[in-house]
């Protein structure tokens, strides 16, 4: 194997007095597709920042390989100065990087290089934050939630284009097909220690299980052990202790180490208050239409929810998802059509944007409104303490404010103010956004047996699958088509047809089967084509010509000489028996990368511009 790229050893930080990391390590070789997986709050996100660069910890070693390119995208994108889109792509370039990256690398996401950071949506700077982090073509790629934001077609498109790099990816992420499709190696972060394993994620929960069932094992059979040592000790312990101090020590050492024993973390525990039973017919549209500005939002929808049903609202941002949502809740007004509700509906909805929430408010005071410290849940009244234990917060937690609160702990926080409330239709706009793994199973599993009808709107595509029974679609000019069952059977549906749909009233463009709007903005899910598309054809000179045919002999050969010093460079004892040598080696491959890098960019642009 060829030596690892990034290395982070026996890393500790302590962050309040608790320690976050104690002693874990990663270990990124070429290629390799690790998936950092953990609890919120378990330092994931900090241990990324580590392998980064940009968190310094208390103790330990980062190495990274002297001519390795590592880049970095993290949940929230920081501009800084950069006014607009192009300047923060090409900001992220080296010197020695052809700046045709950066015009490439936002073509590839459906963007244009004048757009204005200061106008984005979250959507849109999410795009080019994975632009400036795809534009160096990295060696190690490191990336904090990147589907956060973005909608199924883009992260499609997402997935696909990390399948096809050469980078090695250490990725944290909430969607579980994300890691699932890209993952290799999985390292769970628990308790500040970082476990291996050499499988991806598909194969996580199963060797997470089996550590922890081999962990309480151990555990029993210390205690079992304590208890036999005290029985010795309490049978004649003033001649036992002058006969074997060492015992009596050893006895102290176990006492302590049970003492010290970090527990793993519970999980939420999900118990929802229901209302009295809706009519058997829940919502019926008839004719139903809204358009904004001529641009039709939705034209003449008939749709019929029963008591039971659980549908899912999928599409590209900007489709009109949410105005679908609002118009069938009666949160707005058609411009045609009826929206007919049933009897006895106890709407609750949950906000993705979390604006219900005050930042100024106490978390008890968000559960109970002010009225006292007890809630009542599934017609029982339980102390406001006891039912937020239940979604993982500390007795302490729930006097602080809600701005101090981590956005995992909003998203549990939002939960449990949602199901503190007797409901018989739930209306869930992105409930997944900032909830860990466990949190998110058991999410799905109370709304498969909810009684109750569900409305949601999600890009988790294993969500969907796991949780509706129906999946409405935008089709473009305001057509939207319901399919029966999950995402996956809504795709074999459509035969394979995308969820890209015109937006901001643009047309599809043919070159590039994107959609551009009036502003010339591109929202393909085929970005390759859309930057070839982007580059003005012209007449290839001679020298230009040849270099064309001529650069896939070299690319091939410079592929095949990388292999050979990776192969020479995998010795591990060659450090240590010629350490000039292993130098050279190394400074060859850094400079025969560097080359084919080159290479390729070269072919790419002339292929591109060829107009012959």
């Amino acid at each position: 194997m060829a030596p690892p790229l990034l290395t982070l050893k026996d890393i500790h930080l302590t962050f309040g007095g608790n320690p976050l990391l104690a002693g874990a390590e990663l270990t990124v070789h070429p290629g390799e597709r690790v998936c950092l997986v953990g609890r919120n709050g378990s330092g994931k996100s900090t241990l990324l920042k580590i392998a980064a660069g940009l968190v310094e910890p208390d103790s330990g070693d980062r190495f990274v390989h002297p001519n390795a390119v590592v880049r970095y995208l993290p949940q929230e994108p920081d501009f800084g100065d950069a006014e607009t889109a192009l300047d923060f792509v090409e900001a992220g370039l080296s010197p020695t990087d052809d700046h045709y990256r950066a015009y490439q690398a936002l073509a590839d996401v459906g963007l244009t290089g004048d757009l204005r950071l200061d106008q984005l949506s979250g959507g849109e700077a999410r795009r080019v934050a994975i632009a400036r982090a795809l534009a160096p073509r990295p060696d190690v790629l490191l990336l904090d939630e990147p589907t956060n934001h973005l909608d199924v077609a883009m992260i499609e498109w997402l997935e696909k284009e990390l399948v096809g790099l050469r980078s090695a990816l250490v990725l944290i992420s909430h969607d579980r097909r994300f890691l699932e499709t890209l993952s290799r190696t999985t390292v769970w972060l628990d308790r500040g220690m970082a476990r291996r394993n050499p499988e991806g994620f598909a194969a996580f929960e199963a060797w997470r299980d089996a550590l922890l069932s081999d962990e309480e094992t151990n555990w029993h059979k210390l205690d079992r052990k304590i208890e036999r040592e005290n029985q010795w000790m309490h049978g004649g312990v003033s001649g036992r202790r002058k006969r074997n101090v060492r015992r009596v020590a050893e006895l102290d050492q176990l006492r302590a180490e049970r003492a010290n024993r970090i527990r793993v973390q519970g999980n939420v525990k999900l118990t929802g208050s229901e209302a009295q039973g809706s009519g058997r017919m829940v919502i019926e549209a008839e004719g139903l239409s809204k358009s904004f500005d001529g641009r039709p939002i939705v034209e003449g929808l008939n749709l019929r929810l029963m008591r039971g049903d659980k549908l899912g609202i999928v599409g590209p941002n900007g489709a009109g998802k949410t105005t679908l949502l609002n118009l069938l809740t009666a949160q707005i007004e058609p411009d045609e059509g009826t929206v007919k509700h049933g009897t006895n509906l106890a709407v609750v909805t949950l906000d993705q944007r979390r604006e219900e929430l005050d930042p100024e408010w106490t978390v008890g005071y968000a559960i109970t409104g002010g009225k006292g410290d007890q809630v009542i849940v599934g017609g029982e009244a339980r102390h406001v303490t006891s039912y937020m234990r239940d979604f993982l917060f500390t007795a302490d937690q729930v006097r602080s404010p809600v701005k101090a609160l981590s956005g995992g702990e909003r998203g549990r926080l939002m939960l449990a103010r949602a199901l503190s409330k007797p409901s018989n239709v739930l209306v869930l706009d992105e409930p997944t956004n900032d909830l860990d793994l466990e949190t998110l199973d058991l999410l799905q599993e109370h709304l498969a047996s909810y009684p109750g009808t569900v409305i949601l709107i999600s890009h988790d595509r294993d969500f969907l699958d796991r949780v509706v029974t129906s999946v409405i679609v935008p089709e473009g000019d305001g057509q939207w088509s319901e399919y029966p069952g999950g995402y996956r059977d809504m795709l074999v549906q459509r035969d394979g047809r995308d969820l890209s749909v015109e937006r901001g009233g643009g047309a599809k463009t043919e070159a590039s089967g994107a959609y551009a709007d009036a502003g010339g903005r591109s929202d393909s899910g085929d970005g390759q084509a859309a930057a070839v598309a982007s580059v003005p054809k012209r007449k290839l000179s001679f020298k230009e010509r040849h270099a064309l045919e001529t650069l896939p002999t070299s690319i091939a050969a410079l592929e095949a000489e990388i292999a050979t010093l990776s192969t020479a460079l995998s010795d591990n004892g060659l450090a240590v028996r010629d350490a000039k040598g292993y130098a050279a080696l190394t400074q060859k491959l850094g400079a025969a990368q560097a080359k084919l890098t080159a290479a390729e960019d070269q072919w790419l642009e002339l292929a591109a511009a060829d107009g012959a």
